[in-house]
């Protein structure tokens, strides 16, 4: 239930005294990383639990608003093989994912490495790398990478492109497309591209970090329509044509 997840109000009574009251029970979302394990197992109704907490970092309970600790990051994992018991994600909380990424099957080097940490008899040794200040610090720096006005327009019409019927859809978009990215996907594009440029130890975006974060960002931000999905099409093949048809440098603004 959603309660389970963001927490509820219990009966505490004062030995002393013994009069009773309410008291909040933060539930396990008040944690800096949550993981959520095959998410799409979980029901729509406590799945939409999460969208405050995921937006705002707070959950509101009681009508009272408590704040998440910071930094607060949700990763989730769905076994797209096994769909018995399962529930699709409602729109409006993939939205609230920065990425979704697909995860192959493990090479032969994975496998060993597999199996050297879980047959052998060997302990991890876990050391921290970053405090919760050093990242709060990172993604405020992240922010401050600059992107000229011509590469940021390329992420928005890359963005734009995926709304059907739309000034830069492309034929496919139309065609296979019931629904296209909303702004957030092209925040999180704009983003990924500068956390790129950092990667790559630049403090301005290239067309090449937008390039190379599209299909992360917004492969998740774009719905098929009933075409689409008979026809086996894939959001990654939207995007990939979408990369193919929209230039670098688009018409200049009226």
């Amino acid at each position: 239930m959603p309660a389970d997840i963001i927490g509820t109000h219990i009966i505490l009574e004062d030995p002393a005294s013994g009069r009773r009251a309410f008291e909040f029970q933060p539930g396990p979302v008040f944690g800096q990383i949550i993981l959520a394990d095959e998410i799409n197992r979980a029901t729509p109704k406590t799945q939409s639990a999460m969208l405050e907490a995921m937006q705002e970092h707070s959950v509101t309970s009681g009508g009272t608003i408590h704040r998440l600790p910071e930094p607060f990051l949700v990763l989730a994992t769905q076994n797209p093989i096994e769909q018995e018991g399962t529930y699709p994600l409602p729109e409006a909380q993939l939205d609230r994912f920065f990425f979704k990424l697909l995860v192959p099957y493990s090479s032969r080097d994975e496998l060993k490495f597999i199996l050297d940490r879980t047959t052998t008899g060997h302990t991890p040794q876990v050391n921290p790398i970053l405090s919760a200040e050093q990242i709060l610090e990172a993604q405020h720096l992240v922010r401050k990478v600059a992107a000229a006005d011509h590469v940021q327009d390329y992420a928005i019409r890359l963005t734009l492109a995926t709304h059907p019927k739309g000034q830069y859809a492309t034929d496919k978009v139309n065609q296979f497309v019931r629904f296209g990215s909303s702004p957030r996907g092209v925040q999180a594009l704009m983003l990924s591209a500068k956390v790129r440029a950092m990667m790559d130890k630049r403090y301005h975006v290239s067309f090449e970090d937008i390039r190379k974060s599209v299909l992360p960002a917004l492969r998740h931000r774009i719905l098929l329509n009933f075409e689409g999905q008979a026809e086996g099409m894939t959001s990654d093949d939207i995007l990939a044509d979408i990369l193919n048809q929209v230039p670098t440098t688009g018409p200049e603004k009226s």
